[in-house]
């Protein structure tokens, strides 16, 4: 019996370092060239009206100023010096703070539920959860703050009936949009109601992208789907829901049409102002250009340190894949 000479591999030859540094330069400057056009995009969009807003922040820019009937006063930083001597200021940015908190959280675990569920239903439910995701998703923030203030309504929303119906005869009437927090509740629900497919979908695909061996072995071994979810699933889908709160946070930090529309502009007596609805307050309806400027800087800084956490967040997640 004639027995067969075995080959061996070929040797890996290694790469030299000069080389390697050779290919990431080209990688990089073709990157360069793809992004040169979406760069020079965002910066003709982005960039002028940022300029313009840090340079109103330095000046005392009212009505006159902005009609060319007085000279603009150069005030330098005093506008932020003002602003954060303000206790107004720290209690805005304080609820913007906890009622982001609150959307980001409900956003998570509403859309992170949902697509465990969509993950383990057939495919004709599947479809209309997805559907059903999608028309919220795709409902403009005016039309969608209007239908949740009709169904809230305090004389003809359906909620108050139906919970009168059940025997909360206290609910009868109840304005949802007067009180501080009910106002907020309210608003945080008709966010996270318009946010969670976001996150629903996001984490579909990661659930999706799960090895079927990996959560086999583990029921194998005997663990229960509460522990296959939280010790398996989860470690699994890190880098996916670091992304969506991340993303989360920035789009909740910066409402301002459901919270301006749903409480008449800030709610009685400003009890539901937010940054946003704060400067645009400060800005127009108090003729306080500058004020709001300063607003609008401190919100976008506040913003783009979340933004490198975005991005630091996708670099990693490139690095790991």
């Amino acid at each position: 019996m004639a027995t067969r000479e075995l080959t061996p591999a070929p040797a890996r030859t290694a790469v030299p370092p000069a080389r390697r540094t050779r290919r990431r330069g080209r990688d990089g400057r073709s990157a360069a060239l793809y992004l040169a056009p979406a760069a020079v995009l965002l910066l003709g969009v982005l960039a002028y009206p940022i300029y313009q807003l840090v340079v109103i922040s330095l000046y005392d820019y009212g009505q006159a100023e902005a009609a060319g009937n007085a000279p603009l006063v150069f005030l330098g930083l005093e506008n932020y010096a003002d602003l954060l001597r303000r206790t107004q200021f720290w209690v805005v940015l304080a609820k913007t703070l906890g009622f982001a908190a609150v959307c980001v959280v409900g956003s998570l675990a509403v859309g992170t539920a949902l697509a465990v569920l969509a993950s383990r239903v057939r495919a004709v439910p599947r479809m209309l959860l997805f559907l059903a995701a999608l028309g919220a998703w795709a409902t403009p923030a005016v039309a969608g703050s209007y239908v949740w203030l009709f169904l809230f309504d305090a004389d003809f929303g359906l909620v108050n009936e139906v919970l009168a119906g059940l025997g909360f005869d206290g609910m009868a009437g109840h304005s949802w949009t007067f009180g501080t927090y009910s106002a907020f509740g309210l608003v945080a629900m008709e966010v996270i109601w318009c946010s969670f497919p976001f996150v629903m979908v996001t984490m579909y695909a990661g659930i999706k992208g799960i090895p079927d061996e990996v959560v086999e072995a583990a029921s194998l071994d005997g663990a229960s789907w509460p522990r296959i979810a939280t010790a398996v699933i989860l470690p699994m889908l890190r880098p996916l829901l670091l992304i969506a709160t991340i993303q989360s946070i920035i789009w909740d930090f910066k409402v301002f049409t459901q919270i301006y529309v749903m409480t008449n502009g800030g709610g009685v007596a400003g009890r539901n102002l937010v940054l946003n609805v704060y400067a645009y307050q400060q800005a127009f309806a108090g003729q306080e250009y500058g004020q709001g400027a300063a607003i609008g800087v401190v919100m976008t800084l506040i913003l783009l340190s979340v933004t490198a956490l975005y991005v630091r967040s996708q670099r990693r997640s490139v690095e790991l894949t």
